[in-house]
Parts: C-alpha cells; sequence; structure tokens
C-alpha cells in the first residue's frame, strides 16, 4: 500500500513546526534568554504556540496515518488534513495577535477539536 494524502500533510506541517521554532528562536536570541521564557511576554507567546502545535499534531497525524491505512475515502482524508492544518496556522496568528481570546484562536481550536473527534468517528464507524 502506497500512502499518498497524509506524507502531504506531514511535510507541511513539518515545515510550519520550523517556523514556529525558529520564531522561538528569533525571541530567544533578542531577549538573550537562554532557558526557559525569561517572563519576557513575546517568548512565553511563541513558547505556547509551538507547544501548542506539538502537542495536538502529533495524535491527530496518526489518526490520519490510521483512516489512510483504513483506505478512507478521500473526502475524509483532505477534511482531517485540511482541518488540522488550517486549524494549526489560525491558531498561531490568534495567538500571535493577542494572548486572549481571537477569532482566529477560536476558530483554530475549532477546527482542531473537530479534527480529532471526525477522525475519531471515522475511524470506528
Amino acid at each position: 500500500m502506497t500512502l499518498l494524502i497524509t506524507p502531504y500533510y506531514a511535510a507541511a506541517l513539518a515545515v510550519f513546526y520550523v517556523g514556529l521554532a525558529a520564531l522561538v528562536i528569533r525571541q530567544r536570541l533578542k531577549n538573550r534568554v537562554g532557558l526557559g521564557d525569561g517572563q519576557k511576554p513575546a517568548l512565553v507567546t511563541a513558547i505556547r504556540v509551538h507547544g501548542n502545535f506539538a502537542e495536538y499534531v502529533p495524535l491527530l497525524l496518526v489518526l490520519l496515518l490510521l483512516l489512510e491505512i483504513q483506505q478512507a475515502p478521500l473526502w475524509q482524508l483532505h477534511l482531517i488534513g485540511g482541518l488540522t492544518l488550517a486549524g494549526r496556522v489560525l491558531h498561531a496568528i490568534g495567538l500571535n495577535k493577542t494572548q486572549g481570546t481571537s477569532a482566529p484562536r477560536f476558530l483554530g481550536m475549532v477546527s482542531t477539536f473537530v479534527a480529532l473527534l471526525a477522525s475519531a468517528a471515522f475511524l470506528v464507524l
């Protein structure tokens, strides 16, 4: 079996992950903080955006992979992959705008939760 969909989303998400890591590094250099967050708001935000991505994306990629292995319809694979990618981008944009609530952050989390719940449903139905 050749996987055609999951690698595409995994690659896109990997590139985005490196971009988020670069933002953390940039803030560390700018604020001269080697470890921790130095109580610098911009660094705290960059660390949390990166961390939040790292908390959700691995499970979502595993679920996407399982769906593809089970030969789920293409629309389901793209729905989960697209929601994951869009959700993580929106969440990052929203958190970089403000540490409070924002429409992009809210929509990012909703997209992420829908991707998690939909993939779980697709796997068992």
